[in-house]
């Protein structure tokens, strides 16, 4: 089981991994103009969490219905969900670009910084917008593969997009002089390349299974079909509308305090990306276990691989904290040069080595549920975990009315309250592991 969960963990953990590295090569570029532009980028990174989370059911759903189906052996449910995911991500698309403007608007409201850290925000956001299209495709095409037990392809068209993005970034902002709008531009580009490389594998890969039961009215107008995508999907809808709200108003607390803060919070911050995304390898290779397993009825193996995902995830929790507490200031050099910023950064870096231990739990038992499709509990743990953000941030500056230009104390307790989030996730969704998975399937 260990071979079979680190074979389908270690392609994703590569896929991951670029992620968070593409972002720090945008930051380190954007980070050696100036702090206005880190916190731009900060910003305008967080415009498009906010709209893209919102959307992660097509990534997520996706991958749950297709492991299951597999599971199952019904290749023709699985040609189907990959139909619905892939037609309501671009209706989604299309609605984003007709509301780019209203969006923009809101967003300008939302996030606070000086005039010209807004202004560079909104530069790269109407460009990266444009993105949209490939980036939802994308999500169900990642999502279907994961689903069909397939990480290697999801691995290859994650390092060419990110080598086309980098190379693009790279060439548009030091040779062209294009400054944020450049970095917006590769990231576009490499998009659309993503999609096309991902449409490419699926007839390549899949083509027969496409020939043998492709039904587009069937696959999206089945109503009944339609209902349970949609509910299942609704559920991590609202749940990942709570996860954007919490890094939303993170990045929107920081620049409140003040433009130095956030932009050092945009820096501690690649942290938890880094980590997260490693976790998310492991919890990916539960999606598709779980999936598989609950559809083809076989409880010892669910239980094992659960066991073993998270003896796993463990493991990591201690190589990562291991890591930040040597080289957390090297980290730091690579992001930014900026001396001061750095400097600034330096009395936050403890909550680096809380992050592994208080987030793990939370990023692996997201893949153990989604692969269940248990939809409502993630739903509702979500919505607790929230609450409790909020709940403590506020309940502790209201105990501190007249310290309101201690920059580091309104930090700090931004960021107790981001840790008790990541435990509350991961301790409620433990509690409700047998409910909403084990009993998925006949379990003595």
């Amino acid at each position: 089981m260990n071979r079979r969960i680190l074979g389908l963990a270690l392609p994703n953990i590569i896929t991951n991994i670029t992620v968070p590295l593409l972002g720090m090569v945008d930051m380190a570029i954007v980070g050696h103009l100036s702090a206005n532009h880190i916190g731009a980028i900060a910003i305008g990174t967080s415009i498009f969490n906010l709209i893209y989370w919102n959307f992660g059911f097509l990534r997520m759903g996706t991958s749950g219905f297709t492991a299951q189906a597999y599971g199952a052996n019904r290749m023709d449910e699985a040609v189907k969900v990959f139909i619905r995911a892939f037609a309501v991500a671009l209706a989604i698309a299309l609605l984003l670009l007709v509301l780019q403007w209203p969006i923009a608007l809101v967003s300008e409201k939302v996030f606070h910084g000086s005039p010209e850290v807004i202004a560079l925000a909104l530069q790269y956001f109407f460009i990266r917008i444009w993105a949209a299209p490939a980036t939802l495709g994308l999500y169900a095409v990642k999502g279907w593969f994961i689903g069909m037990q397939n990480s290697r392809l999801p691995m290859w068209i994650a390092i060419i997009l990110n080598i086309v993005n980098i190379v693009c970034s790279l060439l548009f902002v030091l040779v062209f002089h294009w400054d944020i709008r450049g970095v917006a531009l590769g990231t576009v580009i490499a998009q659309y390349s993503g999609l096309a490389i991902g449409l490419f594998f699926v007839v390549k890969r899949y083509g027969h299974l496409f020939k043998e039961h492709f039904d587009f009215q069937l696959s999206i107008f089945n109503s009944k079909e339609m209902l349970r995508f949609f509910k299942v999907n609704g559920d991590i809808f609202l749940r990942t509308v709570c996860l954007a709200a919490v890094f939303t108003f993170i990045t929107a607390a920081s620049g409140r305090i003040s433009d130095q803060v956030l932009a050092v919070d945009a820096l501690l911050l690649q942290f938890f990306t880094l980590f997260s995304y490693i976790m998310d390898g492991f919890a990916y290779a539960g999606e598709s276990l779980v999936g598989r397993y609950i559809g083809a009825r076989d409880s010892h193996s669910l239980r094992l691989s659960i066991r073993l995902i998270l003896l796993w995830g463990v493991i990591l929790t201690v190589v990562f904290t291991a890591l930040y507490a040597l080289f957390g200031d090297w980290f730091l050099r690579i992001f930014s040069d900026e001396t001061d910023i750095i400097a600034s950064a330096r009395p936050y870096m403890f909550w680096t080595l809380i992050v592994p231990i208080c987030g793990f739990a939370a990023f692996l038992f997201d893949g153990i549920f989604v692969g269940a499709t248990a939809s409502r509990a993630m739903r509702n743990t979500m919505f607790l975990a929230t609450a409790s953000f909020f709940a403590v941030y506020f309940g502790l500056k209201a105990l501190f009315p007249h310290h309101a230009d201690d920059h580091q104390l309104w930090n700090n307790i931004l960021w107790t309250a981001f840790m008790v989030y990541l435990t509350m996730r991961g301790v409620l969704q433990a509690a409700l592991l047998k409910r909403s998975v084990y009993n998925k399937v006949d379990i003595p």
